[in-house]
């Protein structure tokens, strides 16, 4: 009795169609999660959106002579090349007179902030006022207070530095601007507002302008005044006014020098004193630049308590003395008595010297005159670039005037400034002419101007434009089409799937082999019985 072996082609047939199933479906299920997790990843990182990281904003008081005014700046978080894209978006003036009027009642300056920095707070978000910073810079009329009383001085700056640790603000503190800083920065704030910095191409991204030369600044404060201009390359750095200013990527050289006691109202003071000094009646004395019919009455504590006047104080002086002056309006003779602010002779006809025996290299190229320079020319209706010709004509028709016909010539009457805008006419010709060296050839290269666009022309914007060389860029936000928990999920989940499948074809596949030889070897023992 025996057993006959056969094969079953039937069995075999179905058990292949069966594994041919799932073998197509893993596959399709493969390809399909492949394709998923190319396409999700290309979407999610090559149509992704930048977002820029907002604004910033900064704020400066220029706490002037004379008086403060506050400005609020804002730029583009990113920065440029370090240096932030500025603009000025308010500007406030603060009540009363400057901070250096306060060092016998220090005390009382915050309140004269009180009204400038509630407009402020509205000015900027209120989530973003921890992280705007306060500066505040004081000039000229500080720097004289600290040199007649440095405990007065640090007393002012002391209460104010108390008032702003109380507002929402970063603070990062008041200071006494040095009159070379006070120079640069009025020099940076000019040449940024005329585009020599920076300016937009087609692609609407930000340049260095080509072959753009930058423009001098020449700034006439209350105390002292500046000058400001781009050194030629021939010029050494062995002088204390050579200064190297680094911004938006590039190095420029410059000339600059502050004087003291130069500025408009003491050079003034100066002026009366030596009226004072010279003449032969000490209680009743003629003015020359005073309008013609113009009569005041100042004290000796106004002419002489300032530290610009202190050689030319009386022995015998009381600050209470009642001195009378009286104007002729004589434009010729005023000319020739304002000459005496200034020692020329000091230069030894030196071309590279202005006044007083200090250096300047010649001027060059274009200026900007702005503050009591474009003041000043405004009151006789004149602005922007004019002939020097034109600036003495407008001045003697002016100074001829009697005072009674004064308000009818200017826009804005104000007893003060009105009076004096003749000495300031003669003051700014001997600064300009006799001092920096101007000729009838370059004046009209000087451009008299208070702003450009909304931007105020004034050292604060060229101190903002400084300081955020020291504040971090922000990086830019990236928005992507899918939240990176929600992306990596998927993905995870895609690649397991991928996983699994390829998992499973490799084990039909060792199973079907296996199939094949265990078929094989039953062939074979059949083959052979």
């Amino acid at each position: 009795m025996f057993t006959v072996l056969t094969r079953q082609p039937c069995e075999q047939a179905g058990f292949k169609a069966l594994s041919r199933t799932p073998a197509i479906i893993a596959l399709v299920v493969l390809l399909l999660s492949v394709v998923v997790l190319v396409a999700i990843t290309v979407i999610q990182f090559h149509h992704k959106e930048v977002l820029l990281p907002g604004l910033k904003y900064g704020v400066v008081l220029d706490a002037g002579s004379s008086r403060t005014t506050v400005y609020v700046y804002q730029w583009p978080a990113e920065k440029e090349n370090n240096t932030g894209v500025v603009s000025q978006t308010f500007k406030c003036s603060v009540k009363g007179s400057g901070i250096s009027s306060y060092g016998k009642n220090p005390q009382d300056v915050p309140k004269a902030f009180e009204d400038c920095m509630q407009k402020v707070k509205g000015q900027i978000p209120a989530h973003l006022h921890r992280s705007t910073c306060i500066y505040l810079g004081a000039t000229a009329g500080m720097r004289l207070l600290r040199l007649q009383n440095e405990t007065a001085a640090n007393e002012v700056l002391a209460s104010i530095q108390n008032y702003f640790k109380s507002q929402p603000f970063d603070f990062r503190g008041a200071q006494i601007i040095s009159g070379q800083e006070e120079g640069i920065y009025g020099w940076i704030t000019a040449n940024y507002l005329m585009g020599n910095f920076l300016e937009k191409n087609l692609w609407h991204m930000w340049v260095h302008p080509n072959g753009v030369e930058t423009t001098g600044a020449l700034d006439l404060g209350g105390a002292s005044t500046q000058i400001s201009f781009a050194a030629g390359e021939k010029i050494g750095l062995n002088t204390s006014h050579i200064m190297k200013v680094s911004l938006y990527g590039y190095v420029y050289t410059l000339y600059t020098h502050s004087f003291q006691c130069y500025g408009r109202n003491e050079a003034e003071k100066r002026f009366l004193a030596i009226l004072h000094q010279n003449s032969p009646i000490k209680t009743s004395i003629i003015n020359p630049c005073y309008p013609r019919n113009y009569v005041t009455t100042l004290t000796g504590g106004y002419i002489f308590d300032s530290l610009c006047t202190a050689d030319l104080r009386p022995v015998n002086y009381d600050p209470d003395d009642v001195i009378t002056f009286e104007g002729t309006g004589d434009p010729s003779l005023c000319r020739e008595k304002v000459a005496f602010l200034f020692d020329f002779k000091a230069c030894h006809d030196q071309e590279d010297c202005s006044f007083d025996g200090v250096y300047q290299p010649k001027v060059k190229g274009a200026f900007v005159a702005f503050a009591g320079f474009y003041y000043t020319a405004s009151a006789f209706n004149l602005s922007g670039s004019f002939s020097l010709n034109t600036f003495n004509s407008s001045t003697w028709d002016f100074c001829s005037e009697s005072w009674s016909q004064l308000p009818l010539l200017l826009p804005r009457f104000d007893e003060v400034y009105a009076r004096s805008y003749c000495f300031s006419a003669h003051y700014i010709y001997h600064l300009l002419v006799n001092g920096y060296r101007f000729t009838e050839e370059t004046w009209p290269q000087i451009h008299f101007k208070k702003e450009v666009g909304n931007s105020s022309i004034a050292w604060s914007l060229g101190y903002m434009l400084s300081l955020t060389n020291q504040i971090p860029a922000e990086s830019p936000l990236i928005r992507l089409p899918m939240d990176p928990p929600a992306f990596m999920g998927i993905l995870a989940f895609f690649t397991a799937v991928a996983l699994l499948c390829l998992a499973f074809l490799v084990y039909l596949y060792a199973l079907s082999r296996k199939q094949r030889r265990s078929q094989h070897a039953f062939d074979h023992t059949v083959d052979s019985e």
